[in-house]
C-alpha cells in the first residue's frame, strides 16, 4: 500500500485546543474579575459549553440572528439579561482575545511535519469553518504546510460522512486508498476515514485505547514509521 498524502484534523490533533480553551477562559475570567464565581476554570468552561450547545440548538431550530444567539449565551453565562448588544459583543470579543493568546501547537507537530514533508503531501479536513481554521493555521505559522484546507461549513457535509473525506481526496487529486487521515476522534476521524476508503489513524494522545480495530498512535512521532509500513494498517497497533 502506497500512501501519498496525509490529511489532518486540527483541533486536539496538531493544535492544543483543550489547553487553549481552559487557559483562555481562566485568563478571561481573571481579567473580568469573575474567577471567584467558579470553583475552577474547567467548571466555568463546562457551563460555557453547556450554554453554547443550548443556544446553538435553538438557533438551528428557530433560526434568527447568529450574533444575537451569541449575545444571549453571554447574558446567560453572566446572569445579566440586561446587557446591551454592544456590552455582550465586547465581553465575547475580550474572551476570544484571551483564548487566541493561549493558542499553541503540540510539541510534536512541527518536527513531524518537517520529517514527513519530503515524502508526503499534506492537507486539512476539519469540522469547522474556513474562516476559523485558515486564520488559526496562519497565526500558528503552519498554513503553508498544507496544499488545501477544507472545512465542513463550506463543504456542506461533515466528518464522518464519506463525502467529506472524498472531497478532500478530490482536492488532492488522489484516490482515497492513497490518503491517510490523522485525527483525535476514533469514530469521527479514524473509523470515518476507513469507511470512506482512506487509511484512518487515531491519534490517542490520552492513551485511552480499547479500539483494537483501529490503527492507533499516541504521539505523532510514531506516525512516520506507521506510514512507512513498519506497522501493518488494519492490525492491532504495536504502540499499545
Amino acid at each position: 500500500m502506497t500512501i501519498r498524502a496525509v490529511l489532518w484534523d486540527i483541533d486536539d490533533t496538531i493544535f492544543d485546543y483543550a489547553t487553549a480553551d481552559t487557559r483562555g477562559m481562566r485568563d478571561h475570567l481573571a481579567a473580568e474579575g469573575l474567577l471567584a464565581s467558579y470553583d475552577t476554570a474547567e467548571a466555568a468552561l463546562d457551563r460555557w459549553r453547556e450554554l453554547t450547545t443550548l443556544h446553538w440548538r435553538r438557533f438551528e431550530t428557530e433560526g434568527g440572528d447568529f450574533r444575537e444567539q451569541r449575545r444571549d449565551r453571554v447574558r446567560d453565562f453572566l446572569g445579566r439579561p440586561e446587557l446591551t448588544a454592544d456590552e455582550a459583543d465586547g465581553w465575547f470579543d475580550r474572551y476570544v482575545r484571551h483564548y487566541e493568546a493561549a493558542w499553541s501547537l503540540f510539541p510534536d507537530t512541527v518536527p513531524v511535519l518537517d520529517l514527513l514533508s519530503r515524502d508526503y503531501r499534506h492537507a486539512v479536513l476539519s469540522n469547522s469553518s474556513i474562516h476559523n481554521q485558515e486564520r488559526k493555521l496562519r497565526l500558528l505559522g503552519i498554513r503553508d504546510r498544507f496544499e488545501a484546507v477544507l472545512c465542513a461549513a463550506e463543504l456542506g457535509v461533515a466528518k464522518p460522512a464519506p463525502e467529506a473525506f472524498h472531497a478532500a481526496c478530490t482536492a488532492l487529486g488522489l484516490p482515497p486508498h492513497q490518503v491517510a487521515y490523522v485525527g483525535d476522534q476514533p469514530d469521527i476521524d479514524a473509523r470515518g476515514a476507513v469507511e470512506a476508503g482512506l487509511v484512518g489513524i487515531w491519534l490517542d494522545r490520552a492513551g485511552t485505547g480499547g479500539r483494537p480495530e483501529l490503527s492507533r498512535i499516541t504521539d505523532l512521532h510514531q506516525l512516520p514509521a506507521l506510514l512507512g509500513g513498519h506497522t501493518r494498517f488494519g492490525a492491532r497497533s504495536t504502540f499499545g
